[in-house]
């Protein structure tokens, strides 16, 4: 049977984050047919499992993200090449030592380049250039490049003249449910109709624009959950825009039920990114069938195969709101359950890599 180690993540069981949540449904749909290990960081699990999903778990003792993303991938990397056929690599972090991998082993590898992580403003000058030489050597030395967005596959050809495999993500882990009594005790806003967003406070996923629309459109809450303690603009956001009646801004919630009970009663989806290819919580929205308004960049356009509402500045998101029409979002929240199950299923997405093992 085939070995096939994956390298790039935090690890599994999944805690958050989209390489995790692919990770954890690729073992548990291709264990039957190879060998699996998954590299995880000792730094992230209390308790360490032999396996999980039918997968061999391997710890490194570094954090994944971060600087030491860096030593992290690069020692799974080496470690994979003892035993692995193929080493999947997700994200480009550790790919730096490609080249020399190249001038003694023929392993297959196939590399994930994720959402061109080397544009996002959370990154310095130099972890930008780092970033993005390691993009492009990620691209040089794999046996295949796994672009998840139509527009970054259009990137790796004319940057690089590569073509790609294009592999997004699925969605069908999430469940529709019903608000449960407790939840509408615990959080009596949600008795009223709400917008909801969740995603990480960061400047590209334009939080700022979207909150400071909603200070001006009073008609509708909107309910946003995010790690709002974690930097400066989390923060300053936080005390800017808690005081409005009909803003509320959540901590980060980790139990699935209770996050899948919020995000699928609302009224209308935000989806505020503008970096990263196709955003796994945008297709998770869609797999609810949820109505999508969305920041109107190309990578948010192909995701939604240009059949959600879109905005591009405050005032164009204002007036969407100011327009909602009640058949447009029904006939808008079919068309997104019918794009995802087209498209993004776990069971389609990991034959998918299967094809390229």
């Amino acid at each position: 049977m085939k070995k096939i180690s994956i390298i790039g993540i935090v690890g599994i069981p999944a805690k958050y984050g989209g390489f995790e949540t692919l990770t954890e449904y690729l073992t548990k749909n291709l264990h039957d047919s190879y060998e699996l290990t998954v590299f995880c960081s000792g730094k992230s699990y209390a308790h360490m499992l032999d396996s999980y999903n039918g997968a061999k778990l391997e710890y490194v003792n570094l954090h994944a993200n971060g600087v030491q993303s860096i030593p992290y991938d690069i020692i799974s990397i080496f470690k994979s090449l003892r035993f692995a056929d193929t080493l999947l690599i997700l994200g480009v972090s550790g790919c730096v030592v490609l080249p020399f991998v190249r001038l003694f082993s023929k392993k297959r590898i196939v590399v994930n380049i994720d959402g061109l992580e080397w544009k996002r403003d959370k990154w310095g000058k130099g972890a930008k250039w780092f970033l993005k030489f390691s993009e492009k050597l990620a691209v040089k030395y794999a046996d295949v490049v796994v672009a998840d967005n139509k527009v970054i596959q259009e990137y790796v050809s004319s940057e690089y003249g590569v073509q790609s495999e294009l592999i997004a993500y699925g969605a069908d882990h999430v469940t529709k449910e019903i608000l449960s009594d407790e939840l509408k005790v615990k959080y009596p806003f949600l008795g009223s109709r709400y917008a909801f967003k969740v995603c990480r406070i960061e400047p590209e996923n334009n939080i700022h624009l979207i909150l400071d629309a909603f200070s001006e459109y009073k008609l509708l809450n909107i309910v946003m959950i995010g790690n709002w303690e974690n930097s400066e603009y989390g923060k300053d956001l936080k005390e800017k825009y808690s005081s409005f009646e009909n803003i509320f801004l959540l901590d980060p919630i980790y139990e699935q039920d209770i996050l899948n009970q919020i995000r699928s009663n609302c009224y209308v989806y935000m989806h505020g990114h503008s970096a990263g290819g196709t955003n796994p919580s945008l297709v998770e929205a869609m797999y609810l069938g949820l109505p999508i308004m969305a920041y109107g960049v190309q990578y948010n356009r192909e995701t939604t195969e240009g059949k959600a509402l879109y905005f591009d500045d405050k005032d164009g998101l204002i007036e969407l709101l100011e327009n909602i029409d009640e058949e447009i979002l029904k006939r808008i929240a079919n068309d997104m359950k019918l794009v995802a199950l087209e498209n993004y299923t776990w069971e389609k997405i990991s034959q998918k890599y299967k094809k390229l093992f």
